[in-house]
């Protein structure tokens, strides 16, 4: 299996007594390379030493929708700055997030807006949270124009997918299609081009449907792939192999070792 985890979050604290026995549990599972996207700009020191620890762990700084308090105008400079060191594959995890009346849209786009510009202004790609919030991703995407990205952790339509793929952007996939009720995301992986679908575990969160409750890891992308790979009736190495290859291109990886 040559497998790439598009979105783990190996920075956080739920990994700190065991890192990298979580790392040599994912190389084992075949998941050689992950990409690690940070939430606030506290986190980016974290995100970068988490990536430093092994090869194949790349970094992605961004300002997450949902922390809004922890977020300040002074840190898109500062955004602009830690990109500017050279060693991040995305901007993200940046996004829009309408499920909670307690996170001000209008700051949320602010903060969004200004990540989109600066996807523009050095070509990487964006790392996007969107929840309850896809239609109007899809007009900050269509105002910008040629910018690169995933949405990450996919809950939208069908249609509205259409509209990403249009506009080039992909659409990652994890651990909520293996439950037996999500119906809607079956029949979305299924329905997806080749060229739009990642996988992703979004470790330690959103484990799959013989975890729940239990730490999400990046070893995990095994079993998502086996249940993607069922749903697109091909093989698990096979949708490795095109997802992977997918990651890379987008986030400008290397190619397997």
């Amino acid at each position: 299996m040559d497998l790439v985890d598009s979105h783990c979050h190996l920075d956080d604290p739920r990994f700190a007594p065991d890192r990298q026995a979580v790392i040599a549990r994912a190389r084992q599972a075949g998941v050689g390379q992950i990409v690690v996207p940070a939430t606030t700009a506290a986190r980016w020191p974290d995100v970068r030493a988490a990536c430093r620890q092994q090869p194949g762990i790349h970094p992605a700084y961004g300002l997450h929708p949902m922390f809004l308090e922890a977020h300040r105008q002074a840190h898109v400079t500062a955004l602009e700055q830690v990109l500017a060191d050279g060693d991040a594959v995305a901007i993200g995890e940046c996004g829009l997030d309408f499920s909670s009346p307690a996170w001000d849209p209008v700051q949320q786009q602010y903060y969004f807006d200004a990540q989109v510009d600066l996807a523009r202004q050095t070509g990487l790609p964006l790392i996007i949270h969107a929840r309850k919030a896809v239609e109007a991703v899809i007009l900050a995407l269509k105002r910008a124009g040629g910018v690169a990205a995933v949405v990450h952790s996919y809950s939208g339509s069908i249609e509205q997918a259409r509209q990403l793929a249009d506009l080039g952007v992909h659409v990652s996939i994890g651990g909520p299609m293996t439950h037996a009720r999500a119906n809607r995301l079956h029949k979305l992986v299924a329905a997806l081009p080749d060229w739009q679908l990642l996988l992703e575990t979004d470790a330690p969160d959103q484990p799959d449907a013989c975890c729940q409750g239990q730490r999400n890891e990046p070893a995990r992308l095994a079993t998502i792939c086996e249940f993607a790979a069922g749903l697109r009736q091909t093989s698990p190495a096979a949708l490795a192999s095109l997802t992977s290859a997918n990651a890379r291109r987008l986030f400008g990886l290397p190619a397997a070792a």
